[in-house]
């Protein structure tokens, strides 16, 4: 069946299609740069994004906090002070989002190293942040930005699957981080 056609008749096929396609083009030496940052040991991890890009850092702060990392997301009541050494995960499509873009700025000013998930490498996060991720969206038959937020969501659970690789207790204790109130 010709690709076009499926997408007509089948629309999770061309999201499929789409998302497998894009993380074929991710640049595997940012991937790895990436995921060292993210298996630094007594690290406190914050992550942010907004709309939707916020929602996916919300999931990716969650399964950080299954791993055994010190997790928090920006915004939140419960969110201490960003400081010297922790990180921040920033999640930007457009990688200028002002909200986004001053919190990197006040995390870099106080010695964070801020991480980027976007596409767009030229962007002025992309600039400000130590590691960037590219998930590399040409154009896409999805609604608004869903194939960003999609890839990003994947990418950021790859990174979490290099975190418990790195940590041979980190896959046993998960289970007993995972929320017994529901």
């Amino acid at each position: 069946m010709d690709p076009r056609e499926a997408a007509r008749s089948r629309p999770w096929l061309a999201v499929g299609r789409e998302l497998t396609e894009l993380l074929d083009r991710v640049d595997p030496a940012q991937f790895d740069a990436f995921a060292d940052e993210a298996t630094a040991a007594g690290t406190r991890w914050f992550f942010t994004g907004q709309g939707r890009s916020g929602l996916v850092a919300q999931m990716a702060a969650m399964r950080f906090m299954h791993l055994g990392r010190e997790a928090h997301v920006l915004g939140e009541a419960t969110a201490p002070s960003v400081r010297h050494g922790d990180r921040l995960v920033v999640v930007s499509g457009s990688g200028s989002t002002p909200v986004s873009l001053g919190f990197a700025r006040i995390a870099e000013a106080e010695g964070a190293r801020v991480l980027l998930v976007t596409f767009s490498p030229g962007s002025p996060l992309a600039e400000l942040a130590d590691a960037v991720l590219v998930a590399p969206v040409v154009e896409s038959e999805q609604l608004m930005g869903n194939l960003f937020e999609q890839s990003a969501l994947v990418l950021l659970d790859a990174v979490a699957i290099a975190v418990a690789d790195s940590d041979p207790e980190a896959r046993a204790a998960m289970a007993s981080r995972h929320t017994n109130m529901q």
